[in-house]
């Protein structure tokens, strides 16, 4: 009989810890060349709003060195962001553990910053990176967080490789707490969100995947101390429409 350390949620499903990571990249192997326009679609452009909260919690420098570490960020738009809105020492590290979102995101930025040496794509789990101790000043995760076996370990990891004085921002979606909202919001995810996705990609499971994945996702004040509790000092969290996302913030003191 599988103990129950053993074991954690894919969506509403129970599975083995080992089991998830596969499970989550076929996910993401299948939408890797949509995930974009529907990621667009699926929030009516909301998406675009938050991240560019996002981007004004980040705030790369103009005139001074910026390493930037963006995790599960694999199609690039908030690597692109921070290099647009940083100055010419800013440099970006985009990780992903799954290769078909690499793959577009490598695309993209060959069109976007032709022979840039200032961006790089690495494949690598959020759970061990792979990078050095005290090397970024800023560690984003936006709408990834969720898709990781031991959230725990993605956040001692994040602890680990930023420097003294590093930020950490995490971009997730969170629970509605606007009376009325909350029902719609329950009603359009699951009933249209995944038919959408089986018409604009062909798959509709990896959708409902994504949005079962929303609801077991801990409250956003739980996660604010989960965050505490891998050293992180001042956490805290920002609710935007209505609960929808949360973006949650903590500082390597």
């Amino acid at each position: 009989m599988t103990a129950a350390s053993d074991t954690t949620h894919f969506g509403f499903e129970t599975v083995r810890l080992a089991e998830k990571q596969a499970k989550v990249d076929d996910v993401f192997h299948k939408v890797a060349n949509r995930y974009d326009l529907m990621n667009d679609l699926m929030s009516g452009g909301l998406h675009r709003a938050w991240k560019s909260a996002l981007l004004t919690a980040i705030n790369p420098p103009k005139d001074r060195t910026f390493h930037h570490l963006d995790v599960a960020g694999g199609t690039g738009d908030v690597a692109f962001a921070v290099l647009e809105a940083g100055g010419p020492l800013t440099d970006v590290t985009v990780l992903d553990i799954n290769a078909d979102m690499l793959r577009v995101g490598r695309e993209r930025a060959e069109k976007r910053f032709p022979d840039d040496d200032r961006i790089r794509f690495v494949q690598g789990n959020a759970e061990e990176l792979g990078l050095p101790d005290n090397h970024f000043d800023c560690y984003t995760i936006a709408f990834g967080i969720r898709n990781v076996p031991r959230i725990d370990k993605a956040l001692a990891e994040a602890f680990r490789v930023l420097k003294r004085g590093g930020r950490f921002l995490c971009l997730e979606f969170s629970h509605v707490d606007v009376p009325l909202l909350d029902k719609i919001y329950e009603t359009y995810s699951f009933r249209v969100i995944p038919p959408m996705g089986r018409m604009v990609t062909g798959e509709a499971e990896p959708y409902r995947y994504l949005v079962e994945s929303i609801r077991k996702f801990p409250k956003p004040q739980a996660f604010a101390g989960m965050i505490e509790d891998a050293g992180f000092r001042r956490a805290k969290f920002t609710a935007m429409t209505g609960g929808v996302v949360a973006l949650h913030s903590g500082w390597k003191l």
